[in-house]
């Protein structure tokens, strides 16, 4: 029983979605109409992208990046805007995800060589402003975040006229992402020594004079399989981007991916969000079912007409922008609007993302971080932002 209600905690959003599908089922029986509520491309490419980041992180390959910009800072602000702008400009293709999740932990690593005080003063603000950067960088592509890559592939538009419906956000986004971190940075500090390249067994062993060819050899052969993998999966994220942009046919890019994964780096399947492409089958499921209950899809659709936004950006306080993004859809045409109310949505609330959940959940892990204080200061920062862009919504619209 402690297991279950650990899983429903852990996984509540997923929960709902299936309890919905559950609970529709009954509404509309089950038929072969069920088989086209799911939408197959966006979940083939969301599978294929989490396959190619799980593999590039796991290979340390963002870390080594970082690690690289960082190696001759010696600013203060110099580091916290780098650390910043690495979730902003990553989640664009990376996703908001796998953003904070390879940089929040590096972030700690940074900041605690900077000494104690200068973590206990850069630690709460830093960590909340990668959560935005990353929240609001990811807006701008279909790959930033699964709703923009599932709004993207119902709106059939091109990939540069997606862009173009958030680049006035990004752009404000990015000049007040870099205001706050000179705002709540000052001064030099010492030199972050970042490890670029962890190293390795092989390496350590070569240092002693005895079998160092075995050694040498055992070295080169894990560095081959490093550069075949980098190769690999960055091969396989070209093929996902062919098939965003439709040049190639998602089943395609799905059976390659699968099979090459499975052949070269078979653990990569297991590190896939299997949770969040259930929840994309849960909602999808409700969605079609409710759609084909008039009554329903009538009173939300004269909800939703011509507040596609705003309506947008309220669910998305209460039941994240993914699963906003994913019921809404249903009941609208102005998919453009969804695209800008989920995004923007994103800020507000804890649960306003499920990325902003991710450090926050790594923030509480560390006992040198007072979470009342690190809350506090979150929704202060997400509620500015999201009334500076509210603003700027009803300017441009």
């Amino acid at each position: 029983m402690k297991k279950v209600i650990e899983f429903l905690k852990k996984e509540a959003v997923l929960t709902a979605a299936l309890l919905l599908a559950i609970i529709s089922s009954f509404v509309v029986k089950p038929d072969k109409e069920y088989i086209e509520y799911v939408d197959l491309r966006t979940l083939a490419i969301l599978f294929s992208l989490m396959c190619v980041m799980a593999g590039l992180q796991g290979l340390g390959v963002f870390k080594r990046i970082a690690g690289g910009l960082l190696n001759s800072v010696k600013s203060e602000r110099k580091i916290v805007l780098i650390l910043v702008m690495l979730c902003f400009f990553f989640s664009m293709l990376i996703t908001n995800d796998v953003a904070l999740i390879t940089f929040v932990p590096f972030t700690f690593t940074t900041l605690e060589m900077l000494g104690a005080d200068k973590y206990k003063k850069l630690v709460i603000p830093v960590v909340v402003l990668q959560t935005i950067a990353a929240n609001l960088g990811s807006m701008l592509t279909p790959l930033g975040n699964p709703q923009n890559l599932y709004l993207y592939g119902k709106m059939e538009t091109d990939f540069g006229s997606f862009v173009m419906i958030m680049l006035p956000y990004t752009v404000v986004s990015l000049v007040l992402v870099v205001v706050s971190a000179f705002i709540f940075t000052r001064g030099k500090a010492k030199q972050a020594e970042t490890e670029t390249v962890t190293e390795t067994g092989a390496e350590t062993a070569t240092r002693d004079g005895s079998n160092r060819m075995t050694l040498t050899e055992m070295f080169q052969k894990t560095n081959n399989r490093y550069h075949m993998l980098l190769v690999l999966y960055l091969l396989l994220f070209i093929v996902a981007l062919m098939t965003v942009v439709r040049v190639l046919p998602y089943e395609i890019m799905f059976f390659i991916t699968l099979i090459l994964v499975l052949i070269a780096d078979r653990k990569t399947i297991l590190k896939v969000d299997w949770s969040l492409l259930l929840t994309f089958v849960g909602f999808f499921v409700f969605i079609g079912n409710m759609g084909r209950v008039p009554a329903f899809s009538e009173a939300l659709s004269k909800v939703i007409t011509g507040r596609e936004t705003w309506t947008a950006i309220v669910s998305s306080q209460v039941i994240s922008n993914v699963p906003a993004a994913l019921l809404l859809s249903g009941f609208t045409s102005d998919l453009k609007a969804l695209v800008i109310g989920t995004n923007l949505g994103g800020l507000g609330t804890l649960i306003a993302s499920m990325a902003s959940l991710i450090s926050y959940k790594l923030a509480a892990a560390r006992k040198d971080i007072k979470m009342g204080k690190y809350l506090g200061f979150f929704t202060v920062m997400n509620v500015v932002f999201l009334c500076v862009l509210a603003v700027l919504y009803v300017i441009l619209s």
